[in-house]
């Protein structure tokens, strides 16, 4: 249902997850009995209030078991680090440690961004089977937020390619001018999620992505580890 925008009718999740009609219709009714799945008045399900409390718990987890891999990354680096999940049409970051500069980037927990203009969506994006990568895209659109946004669909394909072979992600003032940042996919099919290292420009400079990128995969490494015990 998630995948599907949070909304589905029964026949769509028949078909999404091979289960017999009368199977998915018990299910449903014991969701929405218990608050996490509404029935709409067009027989469509959609999802329930209750999971909020269950996604904000299980974010404040994700933060809690991520932050020491993500200090880890400031020692070495001296830039702030992120984590982020890909929710529905957009990213979601759920962890962020701050950098050791005074002049740093901070990205709030819990903040949402567009796929299209972060490395960490780009990356999450490049690892998406191609047809769901184009679905998403065209729903939520390319809309600029700088100058140096890729806004139309054959330059982002043409950069979803160069991610894929280069295994990084860069947002070069794609979001904010004058930001620059580096992400790399946590491994595993199922972890749709990203590790990022942001910050000014003078300091994100080639030779400062060149030594992030071989510690941020070794860090993507441990806190998929981390997710999946």
């Amino acid at each position: 249902m998630a995948d599907a925008g949070g909304v589905a009718s029964l026949s769509e999740l028949h078909l999404e997850s091979g289960l017999p009609l009368p199977t998915i219709h018990r299910l449903l009714q014991t969701l929405v009995g218990l608050g996490y799945v509404r029935q709409g008045p067009s027989r469509g399900y959609a999802l329930g209030p209750r999971l909020a409390r269950l996604g904000e718990t299980a974010t404040a987890l994700i933060g809690r078991w991520s932050a020491p891999y993500l200090r880890e990354l400031v020692e070495r680096l001296g830039e702030s680090t992120n984590v982020a999940v890909l929710d529905s049409d957009e990213v979601l970051y759920v962890a962020h440690v701050p950098g050791k500069h005074s002049m740093r980037m901070f990205t709030e927990v819990g903040r949402r961004a567009g796929v299209h203009c972060t490395a960490v969506g780009k990356v999450m994006l490049a690892h998406l089977p191609e047809q769901e990568a184009l679905a998403l895209l065209h729903r939520s659109g390319l809309p600029a937020y700088t100058t140096n946004t890729i806004t139309g669909l054959p330059e982002m394909l043409t950069e979803l390619e160069k991610v894929r072979q280069q295994g990084y992600a860069l947002d070069n003032g794609e979001q904010e001018d004058a930001v620059r940042c580096v992400a790399v996919a946590l491994p595993g099919e199922a972890l749709r999620a990203a590790v990022s290292m942001s910050g000014p420009v003078g300091r994100m400079d080639d030779a400062m992505i060149h030594k992030a990128v071989p510690l941020l995969r070794a860090v993507a490494a441990k806190i998929a580890k981390e997710w999946s015990q």
